[in-house]
């Protein structure tokens, strides 16, 4: 007896897609609020993301400048309200990482491990992760007093010492959240003055537990188990220094998500995507929103902004193609 051939996994893969309207890659506070208003404008919406929705918002334990919220929300709640509002409008919602897409004009094909999703248009509102030190000790000890977020690890440091990079107001924000647990909290930063918001700043300046040490680079983190001295430079001087720490939190900037989207749309220097006033990309039907795309100010409040108008530029695009 012949047995029949089988089809091709790209057979397979085709069989299995669904087919949408929009499809968002990314879950933040962009993400979902596009989401949201793409599902009140009738679109058949799917929502990629790769692993936890909020994006790096919801890992922020207080959010002081979001509209509406004069008590301020931590970014958990605000994460879990956009995604209640957007699921209110039936979008659809799965989660893995995006391993490419491909454009054939006519639709788009978004690749998700062993499945595709096609689709009429697409945002990219795939956000930042933090970006590294790259010293000597950080990834060795990354998980063992190397930490990148305040609200998951902050409780382990109760009564202990720990050191903040970075003079912005993520830094800022995380060493006074970081005052209800530890002992003392000293802030490096390589500059003279803090780069945070004046209301950050001074409730950093003022506060008994938080102590900042300027003109001041971490070069080296050292420890056998786990962190236990945190080598410092004087970028005035090069002298080194130590301070005996516990932990290091390290907060001097992000990095765009958009390794699987080079040769896709254009991107800039940093690899932030390159987009105009209405927020489209280099390629027709592609749209951005949020922290990914060139843009001068990161916040949620401008993310939530993007995702809107990035919804309906697709809405348009959608009804005129």
């Amino acid at each position: 007896m012949k047995l029949a051939a089988q089809p091709k996994l790209e057979t397979i893969i085709t069989k299995m897609s669904s087919g949408y309207d929009l499809i968002i890659i990314g879950g933040g506070p962009a993400g979902l609020t596009a989401a949201i208003y793409a599902g009140r404008f009738g679109l058949k919406t799917l929502l990629i993301e790769k692993a936890i929705l909020g994006g790096l918002a919801s890992t922020t334990f207080h959010i002081d400048n979001y509209p509406g919220f004069p008590e301020g929300i931590s970014g958990m709640d605000l994460a879990n309200k956009l995604e209640e509002q957007a699921r209110k409008y039936h979008v659809e919602i799965t989660y893995g990482p995006v391993t490419a897409i491909e454009n054939d004009h006519k639709h788009k094909l978004v690749q998700v491990e062993n499945k595709k999703f096609k689709s009429k248009a697409i945002i990219l509102a795939t956000g930042t992760e933090p970006k590294k030190l790259n010293i000597p000790g950080e990834a060795e000890l990354r998980g063992r007093g190397v930490s990148y977020c305040a609200t998951c690890d902050g409780p382990f440091y109760r009564d202990k010492d720990i050191v903040v990079a970075g003079g912005g107001n993520s830094a800022v924000e995380e060493a006074i959240f970081l005052t209800r647990y530890a002992k003392k909290i000293s802030i490096v930063h390589r500059r003279d003055q803090l780069r945070a918001d004046q209301v950050l700043a001074k409730q950093a300046l003022e506060h008994p537990k938080i102590f900042i040490l300027w003109n001041s680079m971490v070069e080296e983190v050292k420890g056998t188990n786990r962190v236990e001295e945190i080598v410092l430079k004087s970028t005035v001087t090069e002298k080194k220094s130590i301070v005996k720490a516990n932990g290091l939190f390290i907060y001097v900037g992000s990095i765009p998500q958009t390794g699987f989207l080079k040769g896709v749309v254009s991107l800039d220097e940093h690899g932030f995507i390159t987009t105009t006033g209405r927020l489209t990309t280099s390629v027709s039907g592609i749209f951005v929103a949020g922290d990914v795309r060139n843009k001068s100010l990161r916040q949620v409040v401008t993310a939530t902004a993007d995702g809107a108008i990035a919804a309906d530029e697709a809405r348009k695009y959608i009804e005129a193609n």
